[in-house]
């Protein structure tokens, strides 16, 4: 009888890194849950024991928080037990959206309370994907304390901001969410993907609503950012207010903020601001935003004077954009088809918000493009990124079914480019001057202006603000030291009433609301990473196999062994996939089976056990065997080529 010893694809350990990633807005998520099943019910905390083996040398530790702007890395912050909140403190956790721009959540808490801003989500990019969707905020934290959730408070509705809600909000208490109209009817429409989810509370806000808790309370307030219904929130503790801006930038005219503008932050200047949590996403980009009314502008002078059909790619999450352009198009009486799943699903939200008031037969199928002159046609598109499957690159690759680019056509790419998106951004254009078409994007010409304040406007603010303390949040960590830096140059700012967070880093205001200080303990801050179905943090030992397979391939042992002797029976059987060619590494191999033959003899040798001491009467430990096999072929293979693939040991017994 042969037995066949367990082969399990769980993995070791890696070390965490986090790149330079931005959210793709308008990027659609496909995936929707099985019928009657809830995002919480997948969710899996993964532990398996690793029977893979990769050779490494010494790995590398990482680096604790950056602690008070100043500092060095503060190396004593360590993942530990959290003491609950003292009285009379008031703690800030940013879960996520300080170490990356997206996964945006933050909280604030007091002894009683807490209170959760945005549950957002993170698109991994390929080479750090292998497989996965996409990460979320770490909620561990938050799961543990979910009796003390009062709310959750989201900003505005683009997915770095609500994209985690259906895979977060039921692991945490499902407590009520307090947003605008128009993000609680985007939350609604990406709730319909996952039916097995619970009902969402969903509380519609406006700046005059008021929300008392225990020690907490909330207000808000709008900003303007490139979707309606932006706003920040008020958090009323003790000693004062916490501001937290959201995305936003200043509407301002040639440099100077609007009345609305004025009116507003200065409010928040006179209401005694504990903290500030301010948007730093354009912190490195000096001068004021462009105005919108500027890029609007030159986007209407290009519909107007277009002669042939005219494609504009935009973010699908640009709301005041797509309403401009479909208002312009109307007054010029051109004829709108609209490409991209979440471009269609937000011209039917904006329909609904009654933000958008066309008429229906403004749009057209793309099956009757053709029934119309050419200058009254105008697409608007999803893929401006270069996104591989998005309606613009199956356009300028001529996969798309309905609409081919030809030498009469205009494209206008009306967004910027996301860093990590540039090669795929190349190919697009490169794709789409094959057709000889022309072309104008905003390196040309101001046809995008984006949603978040550069540095004069971060400076205004936070001199109208006047905060006692300061954190600059959203953003990489460049983004927020920088932040920090021209806060404290140019408005004298104090140094030691600014914190630089990273994301787990707890943040105490105490000594009744006169010091900040950062704790030594760290709230878990891991990626969780959603793939598939499961979700589960950066650890995942699947996503962690299919790093190792797809850096140096697998190479599969299988031995026969005789039960009693503990003797091979044959000669090993070698498969390698993605690591070597076989039949040109004859030589390596032959060396690998006396390998394998000396590592079972030494391991039978070796070993603490006596003969019949398992159950299954073989006397011996295939456990031990394959631990060993698995170590000493790995480091043989990596001395001979320098390679370190997967080694899977597989033991068969007779």
């Amino acid at each position: 009888m042969i037995k066949k010893t367990r082969l399990s694809f769980s993995s070791i350990s890696r070390s965490d890194t986090s790149g330079d990633h931005r959210t793709a807005p308008g990027r659609p998520v496909r995936r929707t849950m099985p019928e009657g099943k809830s995002s919480s019910e997948i969710y899996k905390k993964n532990s398996s024991k690793s029977s893979t083996y990769q050779y490494s040398k010494k790995g590398h530790g990482s680096s604790g928080g950056s602690g008070l702007y100043g500092n060095q890395h503060n190396k004593n912050i360590v993942e530990n037990k959290i003491p609950p909140v003292e009285k009379g403190v008031i703690r800030v956790i940013p879960l996520g959206g300080v170490e990356e721009v997206g996964r945006n959540m933050i909280l604030v808490e007091s002894e009683d309370d807490i209170i959760v801003l945005d549950i957002g989500f993170h698109f991994i990019d390929e080479e750090e994907a292998m497989g996965a969707d996409f990460t979320l905020p770490n909620f561990k934290y938050l799961e543990e304390r979910k009796n003390k959730i009062r709310a959750v408070v989201i900003t505005h509705g683009h997915l770095d901001h609500i994209g985690g809600i259906p895979f977060i909000i039921d692991r945490i208490g499902n407590p009520p969410i307090y947003a605008q109209f128009l993000t609680t009817l985007m939350i609604k429409k990406r709730q319909e993907e996952f039916p097995g989810n619970k009902t969402l509370d969903l509380r519609v806000v406006d700046e005059d609503t008021k929300v008392k808790f225990n020690q907490l309370s909330l207000g808000f307030f709008p900003v303007f950012h490139s979707i309606p219904d932006s706003m920040g929130a008020i958090i009323g503790a003790l000693y004062g207010n916490i501001i937290v801006s959201g995305d936003m930038k200043l509407e301002h005219e040639k440099g100077k903020p609007t009345a609305k503008e004025e009116k507003k932050w200065g409010m928040l200047g006179k209401n005694n601001t504990l903290l500030l949590i301010a948007d730093s996403t354009n912190a490195e980009v000096p001068g004021f935003s462009i105005e919108e009314k500027e890029v609007q502008k030159n986007i209407e002078e290009i519909i107007r004077t277009t002669k042939g059909r005219l494609i504009i790619g935009t973010f699908a999450s640009q709301f005041d954009r797509m309403i401009k352009i479909v208002e312009i198009c109307e007054r010029f009486n051109k004829k709108i088809v609209v490409e991209g799943r979440s471009m269609k699903n937000n011209i039917e939200i904006a329909k609904l918000a009654n933000i958008l008031k066309a008429k229906d037969e403004t749009f057209v199928p793309s099956q009757e493009i053709d029934n119309y002159p050419p200058n009254k046609i105008v697409v608007i598109a999803t893929g401006a990124q270069g996104e591989e499957f998005a309606a613009l690159m199956r356009m300028a690759t001529n996969n798309h079914k309905n609409i081919k680019l030809n030498s009469r056509d205009t494209v206008l790419l009306s967004s910027s480019v996301i860093p990590g998106n540039e090669v795929n951004i190349q190919k697009l254009k490169d794709n789409l001057y094959r057709h000889d078409l022309k072309l104008i994007h905003y390196g040309m010409s101001e046809v995008h202006s984006g949603g978040h304040a550069r540095q004069e406007d971060l400076v205004w603010i936070n001199k109208t603000v006047n905060p006692k303390f300061f954190m600059p949040g959203y953003g990489n960590h460049s983004m927020l030291r920088i932040h920090a830096q021209i806060i404290h140059e140019r408005n004298n700012f104090p140094k030691e009433n600014i914190v630089v967070p990273d994301n787990g880093m707890i943040i105490e205001v105490i000594d009744k609301g006169n010091k900040i200080t950062v704790r030594k303990e760290k709230a878990p801050a891991s990626m969780m990473v959603v793939d598939g179905l499961s979700i589960g943090d950066v650890q995942n030992v699947v996503v962690k196999d299919r790093a190792m397979l797809a850096q140096d391939g697998m190479f599969v042992v299988i031995i026969l062994v005789d039960q009693k002797t503990g003797k091979l029976k044959k000669s090993p059987d070698l498969i390698s996939r993605g690591f070597v060619y076989l039949k040109e590494n004859q030589e390596l191999l032959r060396q690998v089976r006396i390998i394998i033959k000396k590592s079972v003899e030494d391991s039978i040798a070796k070993s603490p056990t006596k003969l019949n001491n398992y159950s299954n009467g073989s006397g011996i430990d295939f456990d031990y065997i394959k631990t060993g096999l698995g170590k000493t072929v790995s480091k043989f293979l990596y001395q001979k080529t320098e390679k370190r693939p997967l080694v899977i040991p597989v033991i068969l017994s007779v």
